[in-house]
């Protein structure tokens, strides 16, 4: 039964659905980071510790990615299965489990065991939330919505800085190191919170009780009425995304950025104490997060000019050819403010290339094969997260220097500038997969991944 609504009441309605979920699960996502990251401040402690090298470190930074990256699809088809809100539940349950299990490691491989682990864990979560505002949002309303969403990462980057150095700087009750201490204290909020998300998520609007019948039915009305937009679409099985060249192009591309942007996050707080020895974590801490926000008011700005000018392909790649200059150039200078200028400014780009990356795929995919597509994307490009932290790992370990490893991954990020210049999307070459969507819905659906 069609509900007419006039602007004002439709507005209403999803300003109502924005408050009631997005402010939640951008809280998620800052705890998801932090716990994915942290690593990378307890090795300014940990590695002396447990008498990791450099390239011990590398790899146990990156095997989180392998555990993602088998399980990433699995985890997103359970979804569909058990449902968003319980599933994501047991996501965060899980990964909080694993995250402060790892305070009480004593060696390399139980450190490679729990990274491996926790990555099995956090797998599919974030294509999940994707699916989740699915239900929620419509195509003109999801682009805002994620990218309010994908703030969260620059942010918990933000606060995680200074919260894990003064976190082992000052507390190390019971005799624990404060790494160990860092670890326990941000990985249990991810528990709690998968205990409140079963609580406090509703798992579409037909069950969300603080709407009324009239905002449910429609809510319910718009969005299955952009689900039959074309009844003729084709629903194509995982393999037969998988082997679509653009899909595959598209995840080549996400690898090599990856690899950039976390080879830098997780060797962040090592690259300053190498500019200025004398520092102590607390100071890490907090110089740690002024890239990050840098980065965060470049990429709403940059994100924002995309939508704006409805221009996906240059926007994804300007912000890599910006990240693959800097990246190169921070290798060569010893200044301290010099180098994390640079730095800041290779983040910037790196994350400004996300939002407009992620509205690539609905060129050419519609939202049938979409969430597939998403996860497939996002569990083969984020093996770059292996790739990019043990390739500083390895140049450090060789040289005394994260030198080699930062001009490497900045000759990466130039060939994913040159990769995403010359995909074809839209109009054209190779038929799309499933053709139900129009170019201007397209451009105003933009499923965004981590």
């Amino acid at each position: 039964m069609a509900i007419n609504v006039d602007q004002s009441e439709a507005t209403a309605t999803m300003r109502t659905v924005s408050r009631r979920i997005l402010p939640f699960l951008f809280l998620l996502y800052v705890v998801n980071y932090i716990d994915r990251a942290n690593i990378g401040f307890a090795a300014l402690e940990m590695n002396k510790e447990l008498g990791l090298s450099s390239q011990a470190f590398g790899l146990a930074a990156g095997l989180f990615f392998w555990g993602y990256f088998l399980f990433e699809v699995p985890s997103n088809l359970a979804l569909a299965r058990f449902g968003a809100r319980r599933w994501i539940a047991r996501i965060l349950v899980s990964w909080g489990i694993l995250a402060t299990v790892m305070a009480f490691t004593h060696s390399a491989t139980q450190l490679y065991v729990l990274r491996f682990l926790l990555g099995v864990a956090e797998a599919g979560f974030f294509p999940g939330i994707v699916v989740y505002l699915t239900y929620w949002f419509r195509k003109k309303e999801v682009a805002t919505a994620t990218a309010l969403f994908l703030t969260a990462i620059p942010a918990s980057y933000v606060l995680a800085a200074p919260l894990s150095a003064l976190i082992m700087d000052h507390v190390d009750w019971f005799g624990l190191s404060g790494w160990r201490w860092m670890f326990i204290l941000e990985g249990a909020p991810a528990v709690l919170l998968g205990i409140a998300c079963y609580f406090v998520l509703t798992e579409k609007p037909t069950d969300a009780k603080w709407l009324t019948e009239r905002q449910r039915q429609w809510l319910t009305a718009e969005l299955d009425k952009e689900q039959q937009a074309n009844p003729q679409a084709r629903k194509l099985s995982t393999l037969k995304v998988m082997a679509d060249p653009k899909v595959l192009l598209l995840a080549v591309i996400y690898f090599v950025y990856q690899a950039g942007s976390l080879g830098v996050g997780y060797w962040l707080p090592q690259i300053v104490k190498e500019f200025s020895s004398g520092l102590g974590n607390t100071a890490i801490g907090f110089i740690s997060a002024i890239p990050y926000v840098v980065a965060a008011v470049g990429m709403v700005w940059w994100s924002r000019r995309s939508d704006r000018l409805a221009e996906r392909k240059l926007h994804s790649a300007i912000p890599l050819a910006l990240a693959a200059v800097a990246l190169c150039a921070a290798g060569f200078v010893h200044s301290p403010v010099l180098g994390m200028s640079l730095i800041a400014i290779s983040l910037t780009g790196m994350y400004s290339f996300k939002s407009p990356f992620w509205a690539l795929p609905t060129l050419f995919l519609t939202r049938s094969t979409a969430a597939v597509a998403v996860a497939v994307v996002n569990s083969i490009g984020n093996l770059g997260g292996f790739f990019g932290p043990y390739a500083i790992g390895w140049a450090k370990g060789s040289t005394g220097s994260a030198t080699g490893g930062l001009l490497f991954l900045g000759a990466l990020t130039a060939v994913a500038f040159v990769l995403t210049l010359a995909i074809r999307v839209g109009g054209g070459g190779t038929p799309p997969v499933d053709s139900s969507a129009t170019s201007d819905q397209a451009q105003q659906t933009s499923p965004v991944t981590s």
